[in-house]
């Protein structure tokens, strides 16, 4: 907990730069250096795994996630136990950014940062908490033949929240007619745009020449609608809903559908948590794929952590001292832990030496044990067995 309460710490007061920089005299962060020597630290990133190393040869045949998958997975299943979401959600997709030796690392080029790991996400549309994630990981074998890519993934993530009439928005890559009447066997509704290229469509939706600026057309089929919307010359927005059960145009200007103005509005939650995330982050430089997945189920489990505590508590705070306050608690046992170590070797007479490791100079009860730790009154260098075994005394 203290090492992932450094890394939170960093994200706050030096996001920039190495991380090694947070012990240095320019750049020195007190409460990290505090915490844990630079050294430890290190240490611990050198060594940090998240699965069985002797069995992942196995595992990485039918799972390539399997590096990290089950710590995601029980973070999946405290996201949705932890929380119930409101009557709208979002699905789409977040591309943490990365350029790490992956087999599924992914290019956007409509992304701001072009390189990453691909994840899937539902979030809750008031409080952008996120409720279920999945990785982009290539090919599915478990996905059905026949079966889109999009439904699949809609299916999967809703899966905990079907059944108690919500309503979900998408985006073009995930919206279907198919996908609107899997929903509703589920008693869920779907608001989304439609690409242009769906076989579904009606060539009037695909024709844009000739149509009116600010004209509209609705097309039914059984309690789905497709709203097509022109906003300029030349051009057209299909939005398919069975959210709504009257289309009804605006007064304003621009004489915009409500089916237009709801998915503007319901249209934003990914991306607003993925901006939360990336504004206090605790992604560093790595070489692993499987550490930059942590990194990023840190910076979303962060996001989660400030939504409820705002919830159960009625907290107003901004996130940036919510997460100062939780890397302080992070850090709480174990600086305790640290002060009663340092009370006992007081009490045994023993400071820290100033040099590397020495073999032991009492050697009553080791056998030739090293230690850094020095008597406070001879200045002998003592382990800790005679320290604690107690059978020799200073003279």
């Amino acid at each position: 907990m203290a090492f992932i309460s450094i890394l939170f710490v960093r994200a706050i007061m030096c996001p920039v730069g190495a991380i090694v920089d947070c012990w240095s005299e320019s750049f020195l962060v007190l409460l990290i250096k505090e915490t844990m020597p630079r050294d430890r630290f290190i240490s611990i990133m050198q060594h940090l795994r998240f699965d069985d190393r002797d069995t992942r040869a196995e595992r990485v045949k039918t799972d390539k996630f399997a590096a990290i998958s089950d710590i995601w997975t029980r973070f999946n299943e405290n996201c949705a136990k932890s929380f119930t979401p409101g009557e709208h959600m979002t699905i789409d997709e977040q591309l943490f950014p990365t350029k790490v030796r992956c087999p599924f690392t992914q290019y956007i080029a409509t992304k701001p940062d072009k390189f990453g790991i691909k994840f899937w996400m539902a979030t809750d549309l008031d409080t952008k908490y996120v409720c279920s994630a999945s990785p982009y990981l290539g090919k599915d074998p478990s996905r059905q033949k026949g079966e889109r890519l999009a439904e699949n993934v809609v299916m999967k993530l809703m899966e905990p929240f079907l059944d108690d009439g919500r309503n979900v928005t998408t985006d073009n890559f995930f919206t279907s007619l198919s996908l609107s009447h899997r929903l509703l066997q589920r008693k869920t509704t779907l608001l989304g745009t439609v690409n242009k290229v769906r076989r579904e469509l009606p060539q009037l939706a695909k024709d844009t020449a000739k149509r009116e600026v600010f004209s509209t057309s609705v097309l039914r089929s059984g309690s789905v609608s497709l709203t097509i919307y022109a906003p300029k010359k030349n051009k057209t927005v299909c939005v398919l809903s069975s959210m709504h059960q009257d289309v009804t145009i605006g007064d304003g200007r621009k004489r915009k559908p409500n089916t237009i103005t709801d998915y503007n509005h319901m249209k934003c939650g990914v991306d607003v948590l993925d901006q939360m995330a990336r504004m206090y982050s605790v992604r560093s430089a790595t070489r692993r794929w499987s550490v930059a997945v942590f990194y990023n189920m840190l910076d979303l489990a962060a996001v989660n952590a400030y939504i409820l505590y705002k919830a159960c508590t009625g907290w107003t705070g901004k996130r940036r001292l919510f997460l100062r306050l939780l890397a302080q608690q992070l850090r709480c046992r174990f600086m305790q832990h640290k002060e009663i170590l340092a009370q006992r070797q007081a009490a045994a007479g023993a400071v820290p030496g100033t040099v590397k490791t020495t073999q032991c100079q009492v050697q009553e009860s080791c056998n030739r044990n090293r230690s850094r730790f020095t008597c406070a009154t001879c200045k002998k260098f003592t382990c800790a067995k005679c320290r604690d075994d107690g059978h020799w005394v200073c003279k």
